[in-house]
């Protein structure tokens, strides 16, 4: 069915690596680089109502989440924020023992191996489950046996096979034990109610980009009871903790982003939840041997956004497998797009899959509001014909 052009993705499956731009988000932009110039930092009639519109924004996003304004901290995406919060508590909360998963995100795994050698930290990976699940139990146990201070940092949604952390679960775990808890909020924002007031979290993170605003801006949720010092030194923007000129359309275009969201979150999830729904039953129909990776198939387990699909073809054929999909305009990934070139393969799936399964190509969809079941018709049918 070559109904598409080569340069037109109009399949669009990558949804946890970035997200299309809401019009509303992209209006918003717009005007604030055309009306609102001046320099958030400047005292006169230029720069005030650019601080102004910054602070607007900032009390906006911490009302979501039932913060402070003064808890939010802007970044210039998730990365920044993890390396900000993970760096400043081995450095200035004094953090000898950080707990974390070997499925994290790189922003989390590679700042811990640099913590490991700058501050000479001890670094524990809990236990999963077949499916890539936190062990609990586990964790449990780890934290009872340090004689250290310790900081739990796991992933909210695993942004490779989409499973779920419990939260409130992990909080618990770690009021009990008088442990720091920091979770890579980055594929939830903006995609369920975070209440902040009810689930003890002391460190949150967040980029714009994953919940249809714009690129290079993101934010950290820092509870006021941690003391930290900036990573990027020079002035005293961002109440000192990051120093540099604010990015005011883009901070204003995430908050705008984040609003439309959760305004909208009701009625976007069933429409994004039943067109997951509908996409493993038409792979599980229309594909003979195709698996889902992690707990990726079910519903109650992982997030509505996020597939993460085995299929019976040699691995060595993935490359070619996703090109033939992209010139038929339909876009997805074989994992995060932050490791985009590695040749070492999905640090995710390689924890959770067996060496048989491994052998095999699978790929990661992910889904939002601007996509149909038509679309999926379209993807499912033209996988079909590349594996006859």
């Amino acid at each position: 069915m070559d109904t598409f052009s080569n340069t037109s993705y109009q399949c669009y499956f990558d949804n946890a690596a970035t997200t299309r731009v809401r019009d509303e988000v992209a209006d918003k932009i717009v005007d604030v680089l055309k009306n609102n110039y001046g320099n958030p930092s400047s005292t006169h009639s230029y720069g005030r109502p650019s601080k102004s519109l910054i602070e607007v924004s900032r009390k906006e996003i911490a009302a979501h989440l039932n913060v402070s304004s003064s808890e939010i901290i802007f970044t210039s995406g998730g990365t920044e924020a993890d390396n900000l919060i993970l760096r400043s508590a081995a450095r200035d909360l004094n953090i000898k023992h950080f707990i974390s998963s070997n499925i994290e995100h790189h922003a989390v795994i590679h700042t811990l191996d640099e913590l490991e050698k700058d501050y000479n930290v001890k670094v524990s990976f809990v236990k999963l489950d077949n499916n890539g699940g936190i062990d609990y139990d586990n964790l449990n146990e780890i934290l009872t046996k340090s004689k250290d201070k310790c900081l739990v940092s796991l992933m909210h949604v695993n942004n490779e096979i989409g499973n779920m952390l419990d939260l409130e679960k992990v909080s618990n775990i770690c009021l009990e034990h008088n442990a720091l808890f920091h979770s890579d909020t980055v594929q939830t924002i903006g995609h369920y109610n975070i209440n902040l007031s009810k689930t003890e979290i002391d460190f949150i993170v967040a980029s714009a980009h994953k919940f249809h605003g714009p690129k290079g801006v993101g934010f950290a949720y820092i509870n006021k009871s941690s003391s930290l010092r900036p990573l990027i030194f020079g002035g005293m923007q961002e109440r000192g903790y990051r120093a540099g000129t604010e990015s005011v359309h883009n901070i204003v275009g995430m908050s705008e982003a984040l609003n439309i969201s959760i305004s909208k979150l009701e009625e976007e999830t069933k429409h994004i939840y039943d067109l997951k729904q509908y996409f493993i039953d038409k792979l599980k129909s229309s594909i003979k041997g195709v698996k889902f990776n992690g707990c990726s198939e079910d519903m109650e387990k992982s997030t509505y956004t996020i597939l993460n699909v085995q299929f019976p073809l040699e691995k060595s054929k993935a490359e070619l497998f996703l090109f033939k999909l992209d010139l038929k305009g339909i876009a997805c990934s074989k994992g995060s797009a932050c490791q985009s070139g590695s040749d070492a393969g999905s640090h995710v799936l390689n924890e959770v899959l067996n060496k048989d399964a491994l052998k095999n190509v699978s790929i990661r969809f992910s889904l939002s509001v601007y996509n149909t079941k038509d679309q999926i018709d379209i993807v499912v049918n033209e996988i079909g014909n590349l594996l006859d």
